[in-house]
């Protein structure tokens, strides 16, 4: 190569190591939602205008963009609709049942809706920067084709207009529920769809959850003067509506109210409505108003609705200690949806439940709140993340708030551990990074997204320590809020916090479904063997109890930690000597532990947050 092709090629090298170089290590879109929407409660039909501002922050120039159109998966022959008629166990709130119980024979209700019935947004049309342009409904998700690119940096406006139907309620959004509320309105605007390091997320709406940008809301709803409303964001204009003060002065323009509600840094908005509902509210020590809007049924629903709202302030302030403040001003608890699902600043769930199963769905998604509303986990890709940390969450809360352990429940998740080894030995269990809407089963993705995620939690504990664990979380909390952060990025902050790899924790977890199975082989005079009877190495922590009433703790690191965890705080550890060994392999099946006395008894693991399936020859 002579003199000029290598300055040349040089030159091109540079040029494409600029180009590349000029994507950010961390960005994220913006949004800013102005929307008026005017109901028609006969018809179930509103008219919908919207002004959208977009920031582009990635590094490069878009020259389309999309929208979720959600309300469009309510319709005979959507992929919604065939995923109830192929999936060997649909949601049973999803079907109809023409056979017995023994043998069901199950159709989809969408199906079954007549046109007056579906759920549809139908776009009228779109501005981009004042100028009309083309776009494109395709099942839920809308395209819009751009005649100038949307700048790196900028800042640019959409306008939207649009009529919509409000489906007969089947999954989350619906008119009419089961419980008689009468609007139940989420997933019910054109929302604009994520992009980020990973491009465009455009995954049609088959049943699972959603991703969105971090944003700010403004929305005005006009609906018949007689209605009640509990919404995401906070009421601008409480004295003109029905509900939230004692001698309402309504303004009326023909039969309809106007509600005002803003929100900012959320990624959802969600409203119910109904004239029948009532409302309660209540304040946290830290300055959040918890709103309670439901159907005071009987004085056994109002007494149970009362009582949970005291316990659901407490939450926010028990949640707020152990995993970060809650940053806004308000959280509204909506009756409505078809069981529970969370929203920016707001919940829909069904009411008509006995006291502890109100608790435990408000508790559930109000730590959401966290996973996925302050932390803009991706739902479809990480369901783990954002069902298993709520799961962990919720329980926390309710064995500190509202249903205290026995002394022998050292680990708070203990039915979560149940329901995962059930899980693992069923047949059915897939890689828990498998994306959310692929599952085979319901059960598989129930169990893994929920309770494997809890395990995930609370068995890092085991890993790093417990105290390190509380750390990781606050942390996570400080870095990430208001951010779309994924797995790798807690990994990151727990090996930070703890000083262990993590790598061979997360990943084999996650994307594998192979299992912890741990034995005592041997005990004798002077030595304990463990065997590892599977293909996933642990750390180990073995209580030893002697002959002459005394006990010693062995801990046996794992090689690929690189790192050990500290002493723990447990009462069943108080004045036990712990003994360090050097780290098992995980090459190595096989690991004998030096004793000095005649053993009583041993057990792997006594706080049993050590996932292990087959836990009964733990214990000698």
């Amino acid at each position: 190569m002579n003199l000029k092709q290598t300055i040349t090629s040089l030159l091109l090298t540079v040029l494409a190591l600029t180009s590349f170089a000029q994507r950010k290590t961390y960005w994220q879109q913006g949004v800013d939602y102005t929307m008026d929407i005017d109901v028609n409660e006969k018809t179930y039909q509103y008219d919908g205008k919207m002004k959208l501002k977009y920031s582009n922050n990635s590094g490069q120039e878009l020259n389309k963009v999309y929208f979720h159109l959600y309300f469009n998966a309510f319709q005979p022959g959507s992929m919604m609709d065939e995923r109830l008629k192929s999936i060997v166990d649909p949601d049973a709130r999803m079907v109809t049942n023409s056979g017995t119980r023994e043998k069901p024979v199950l159709h989809s209700r969408i199906a079954a809706l007549k046109p007056d019935q579906i759920g549809y947004q139908k776009i009228k049309s779109v501005k981009y920067n004042g100028q009309a342009v083309n776009f494109k409904e395709d099942g839920t998700i809308l395209e819009v084709s751009l005649p100038t690119a949307i700048k790196d940096a900028s800042t640019v406006e959409f306008d939207l207009e649009w009529q919509a139907q409000v489906p007969e309620q089947i999954r989350r959004s619906g008119r009419n529920s089961r419980e008689g509320i009468a609007f139940s309105m989420t997933q019910w605007y054109p929302k604009m769809a994520q992009f980020d390091e990973f491009g465009w997320h455009l995954d049609e709406y088959v049943g699972r959850e959603f991703i969105a940008p971090f944003g700010n809301f403004d929305v005005t709803i006009h609906i018949n003067k007689d209605y009640v409303i509990g919404s995401s964001g906070k009421l601008q204009n409480p004295s003109e509506v029905k509900g939230y003060v004692k001698n309402p002065k309504i303004k009326v323009n023909n039969k309809k109210a106007t509600w005002h509600y803003k929100a900012e840094n959320i990624h959802d908005f969600a409203w119910a409505a109904d004239p029948k509902l009532v409302v309660d509210s209540a304040k946290t020590k830290g300055g959040v108003t918890v709103y309670t809007v439901y159907l005071p049924t009987d004085q056994q629903v109002t007494d149970n609705w009362k009582t949970a709202l005291g316990l659901a302030v407490d939450f926010f302030d028990f949640t707020g200690q152990h995993f970060g403040a809650y940053p806004w001003k308000t959280y509204t608890i909506v009756q409505g949806g078809d069981g529970g699902m969370e929203y920016g600043t707001a919940t829909l769930i069904t009411g008509g439940r006995n006291l502890k199963g109100l608790v435990g769905v408000i508790y559930h998604e109000a730590a959401h709140s966290w996973y996925q509303h302050l932390f803009g986990v991706n739902e479809t890709v990480d369901e783990w993340m954002d069902e298993g940390f709520t799961s962990y969450i919720e329980e926390l809360a309710l064995t500190e708030l509202f249903v205290r352990p026995t002394d022998n429940a050292l680990n708070p998740i203990g039915s979560a551990y149940m329901a995962y080894y059930k899980l693992a030995k069923s047949g059915k269990e897939e890689p828990m990074s498998l994306l959310a809407d692929y599952y085979n089963t319901n059960y598989a993705y129930s169990n893994e997204a929920y309770n494997k995620g809890a395990v995930l939690a609370e068995q890092l504990g085991y890993i790093i320590g417990k105290e390190n664990l509380q750390k990781t979380f606050l942390k996570f909390y400080d870095i990430w809020k208001f951010k779309h952060p994924t797995p790798n990025d807690f990994k990151r902050v727990a090996e930070e916090v703890s000083g262990i790899n993590l790598k061979w924790y997360f990943n084999l977890f996650i994307n594998t479904t192979r299992t912890i199975d741990y034995s005592i082989n041997t005990v004798s005079d002077n030595s304990i063997e463990l065997v590892n009877k599977s293909n996933l190495a642990m750390p180990i922590d073995l209580l030893v109890e002697y002959q002459d009433g005394s006990k010693e703790l062995f801990y046996i690191p794992l090689r690929e930690m690189r790192g050990e965890k500290p002493a723990e705080k447990y009462d069943i550890y108080q004045g036990v000597k712990r003994t360090v060994l050097p780290d098992w392999f995980w090459t190595k099946p096989t690991y004998t532990v030096p004793v000095s006395k005649k053993v009583k008894s041993v057990k792997i693991d006594p706080t049993e947050r050590l996932a292990d399936i087959n836990p009964e020859d733990n214990k000698r």
